[in-house]
């Protein structure tokens, strides 16, 4: 017997060990099974499971149970990423500690420390995805860095070489002062602040008592000044344009250009151009071909560019002298108050230089062609299709790849110098050496490269890499390209579009047929979660207090494709109900001796309320099926829901009750015979959304059968329905539901019960009022139903149902009077709470300084103490017009 209460952390461990050491999570490429393949994202491995996490992986595990129950050969690909600054970052912390560093080590005791931190604790959110539910071949856990995915790394890197689409360049580029490196726009958060514009005089050389006034937010940088550009049609500047200025304390002779990018309206009109410390003064400097130098270094400070007595000052401490010798010399005309963005390093928390350096890059708009094409034929589908305009806007927009990064820790860049500076670019050492004396005659001396690959280009690999290409296995041949890819929206671009390149590239194919860009998680009143914010909610702790399969639904329930997810806990509250109202309808079937039977022939059924709950579970089925094919997991959820909870348990069960206790045994035994079977089809059907609960219930009704997770997904085609039956149980429902409803709107007591009269009814009503008379009095609280034509109408109120009347006698029941006084007395009570509220909300002061979440929730009670009153008001109308 099951127990009394769910208890989920009681065999939520136990019950993934078992699934997990049975092998039900592997592969069978030999077994003739249509492959359905999903990559995993790769969570970094210095990650913890959070929300984002919890949602994503929830979305992929429900279709791979699913699909595995439909008797596909399923591949859920898992792995991390190396995570290249994030990795390296924990581990110099740990060093900071013993007073170390990565360069005190140097640099291959450095890497050993990596990797002893990444064999000791870098799969921690592996092991949490396991509590999360999620079922892949664990046996194919892959990592970025592993030897084979490595070979890969090396091999494209030499193939894009080879082909001319990597090369060597001097380019802007986004430079963390702290870490020392290049990073890409991901991360680089943005954050708006209250800064200052600067007016600053610049004076013609030919005329040192005429200026033009440039407007600049970054005064320190005037030093590697080389134009000014002017908008082409604004007035005010033509006659300048093509003359010569003189920057302020560089006394350096610049030209003041045309071009569209300064806009009239902003500040002066007319803007500084310095394309070593400004992206988009780098792109108008190649627009006309100006000079371009560094005037900072590695950690931001100002460099020999410079005159002397600048050298060396930070970027603050530049800004300030600067300004201060400005206004000294008279060229600071004024300064105003300026919104603006800032870019911050996300892991370093300093403000990221534009900088130009020499990097390595990818020319992706080559690769980028064939990449649009196959998504503008729809053979990869985006879903929401929203988002294929965003992929679109990227792809179209692409500028070259930075792909080295100055880390130690990720895949060094297969690239050999030699002493004079000729470049070898090989897989291996050998390989390079081999090319260094075919080209000198003799064997020479190479360097690797010391900068590393971005971790996005080994992720852009993940589709094949981890299926063993460069290698062409028969896993690469069977599962790829794969079925659908699961993430969020801020990667498209870093990381679907460039697996997207990198497949066509590489095997010529697309490397998936569809992408679902899941939502975004925010807390109950739609903000984003942050630290800051105090408002981080940790799916952990969610699964310790209120169970996995609560979670898991939760989330799913809340997927509505293209909306973000607003969280609040007693949603999961709600679902940790759901569980417990499955539990206690499985523990009520074992209670009534339903016992299951893999032989159970649905022929066998006869009662109507059988066919009635067959035709729901057929809808339903067909409900999750469409569903999930399409990803609206929010639409599958619900329909589960509905079936479970409101036909399975509120309506079937309350049916069947009478049946199980019912003289005729056969009856009796064929209800319990069935009942057994339709809740084992229940597990099935919400076993990809709740996976420990349903398999527990199965294992219980199902001893010595096969694990729910493996078991076939249902399919009734051979079930004939008798639609006659499935109308009648309608008919009753939905009359009951009427008499419920009025007694609701009445406000009548649950130990209120009146009697049900006759006046105007069908031959059909009478037939089925007396088939299902015992059932209609329970359920709808009715003292008893009067099937004598006609029934007095003194004290009743009518109901008009189907085109039949019902007459609901309160006479005795009720002091009318006194019930409609009290209905006007709480009416008052609402309308002084509504004008309190009212006036709350209108007040400019409360919500000018309340908190956001205060004001929600005076507008929630405002809409409550509403809804409240027009129920009141419904029911003294009743009452009014109560029939006497």
């Amino acid at each position: 017997m099951l127990d009394k209460t769910f208890v989920p952390s009681s065999i939520e461990k136990e019950q993934y060990e078992i699934w997990e050491k049975s092998g039900a999570f592997s592969i069978h490429p030999n077994l003739g099974k249509q492959p359905y393949t999903i990559m995993m994202p790769p969570p970094n491995v210095t990650g913890n499971l959070h929300m984002g996490h919890a949602l994503t992986f929830t979305l992929q595990d429900i279709l791979i149970r699913y699909h595995r129950m439909c008797g596909y050969d399923v591949l859920w690909q898992p792995g991390t990423d190396h995570a290249g600054i994030a990795t390296q970052m924990v581990v110099e912390r740990q060093l900071e500690k013993d007073g170390l560093t990565r360069t005190s080590l140097g640099r291959p005791a450095f890497l050993e420390k990596v990797w002893a931190w990444k064999n000791h604790s870098g799969n921690i959110i592996l092991n949490q995805l396991r509590r999360l539910g999620a079922s892949p071949d664990w046996s194919r856990e892959r990592f970025t860095m592993d030897a084979g995915l490595s070979k890969a790394v090396r091999k494209l890197f030499v193939q894009l070489y080879q082909d001319g689409l990597i090369y060597r360049d001097k380019r802007l580029v986004n430079w963390d002062p702290k870490l020392h490196t290049a990073i890409s726009d991901l991360e680089v958060e943005q954050r708006e602040i209250q800064g200052q514009l600067w007016y600053i005089k610049y004076f013609f050389e030919d005329n040192p008592t005429e200026y033009i006034v440039v407007a600049t937010t970054r005064p320190e940088t005037l030093f590697g000044d080389v134009a000014v550009a002017v908008h082409p049609d604004d007035s005010r500047y033509q006659h300048m344009i093509g003359k010569k200025v003189i920057i302020p304390l560089a006394n350096r002779i610049i030209s003041i250009i045309a071009d569209t990018y300064s806009d009239p309206e902003k500040g002066s009109g007319a803007v500084k151009v310095t394309p070593a410390h400004d992206f988009n003064d780098f792109d108008i400097g190649k627009r006309h071909k100006l000079p371009t130098f560094n005037i900072f270094d590695q950690n931001a400070c100002l460099n020999d560019q410079v005159p002397d007595m600048y050298q060396g000052l930070s970027r603050e401490q530049a800004r300030q002298q600067v300004l201060k010798d400005l206004e000294t010399l008279g060229y600071l005309e004024k300064t105003a108050s300026h919104s603006m963005t800032v870019p911050y390093g996300d892991r370093s928390g300093v403000v990221i230089e534009p900088w130009l350096t020499d990097q390595w890059y990818v020319d992706t708009s080559s690769l980028a062609k064939k990449a649009i094409e196959v998504v503008e034929k729809s053979e990869i589908k985006f879903v929401p299709d929203q988002w294929k305009t965003t992929y679109f806007q990227w792809m179209h927009n692409i500028q070259p790849w930075c792909i080295s990064r100055q880390l130690w820790w990720g895949h060094q860049i297969p690239v050999w110098y030699s002493k004079d500076g000729k470049v070898f670019v090989a897989e291996t050492e050998e390989e390079a050496l081999v090319q260094a004396k075919k080209h000198y005659g003799h064997d020479v001396i190479l360097d690797q490269d010391q900068d590393v690959l971005d971790t996005w280009f080994s992720s852009a690999l993940w589709p094949f890499s981890t299926l063993g290409w460069p290698d062409n296995t028969a896993e690469l041949q069977h599962y790829y390209p794969t079925d659908v890819l699961v993430t969020g929206f801020d990667i498209i671009f870093f990381w679907v579009a460039r697996m997207i390149m990198m497949g066509l590239y590489t095997q010529k194919k697309i490397p998936f047929k569809t992408v679902y860009i899941h939502a975004l998680i925010r807390d109950e009143f739609g903000q984003k979660m942050s630290k800051s914010k105090g408002n981080i909610i940790d799916p952990l702790d969610l699964m310790d207090r209120y169970g996995t399969d609560a979670v898991r639904f939760t989330l799913a329930s809340l997927a509505v494709p293209g909306r973000d997810i607003k969280l609040a806990e007693s949603r999961i509250e709600g679902y940790r109900n759901f569980v417990t109202k499955l539990w206690n309808a499985a523990r009520f079937c074992q209670m009534n001796e339903c016992e299951f039977s893999e032989d159970f022939d649905l022929k066998t059924i006869d009662e109507p309320i059988h066919f009635w709950i067959m035709a729901m579970l057929l809808e339903t089925t067909q409900k999750v099926e469409v569903a999930l094919s399409t990803y609206r997991f929010n639409d599958a959820a619900y329909a589960l829901y509905h079936f479970i909870w409101h036909q399975f348990c509120d309506w079937y069960i309350e049916f069947i009750k009478l049946l199980l206790t019912d003289q005729d045994q056969n009856k009796a035994v064929k209800t319990r015979n069935f009942t057994s079977w339709l809740l084992m089809q229940i597990l099935h059907l919400l076993h990809p959304f709740m996976p420990f609960v349903t398999e527990k219930l199965w294992k219980d009704f199902n001893p010595k059968g096969s694990m729910l997770m493996v078991s076939s997904w249902p399919n009734y085609k051979s079930f004939k329905m008798d639609e006659t039956k499935v109308q009648e149980i309608q008919w009753v429902i939905k009359l009951i539901e009427t008499i419920r409803a009025l007694r609701s709107e009445m406000a009548l007591l649950p130990s209120v019960k009146p009697k049900l009269g006759l006046r105007d009814i069908s031959k059909e009503t009478i037939a089925y009022l007396q088939q299902h008379q015992t059932t209609i009095t329970r359920l709808a609280r009715l003292d008893e139903i009067i099937l004598t034509l006609p029934y007095p109408s003194e004290g009743c109120v009518q109901i008009v149902f189907e085109g039949n009347i019902f007459l609901l006698n309160l006479t005795g029941l009720i002091d009318l009077e006194k019930e409609k006084n009290r209905l006007y007395n709480d009416i008052k009570k609402i309308d002084q709470q509504i004008n309190m509220l009212t006036n709350k909300l209108n007040n400019q002061k409360f919500l000018q300084h309340a908190q956001h979440d205060v004001i929600e929730e005076q507008k929630q009670r405002l809409k409550d103490n509403q809804d409240m009153k027009d129920k009141l008001e419904k029911a003294l109308s009743l009452y009014k017009n109560l029939m006497v």
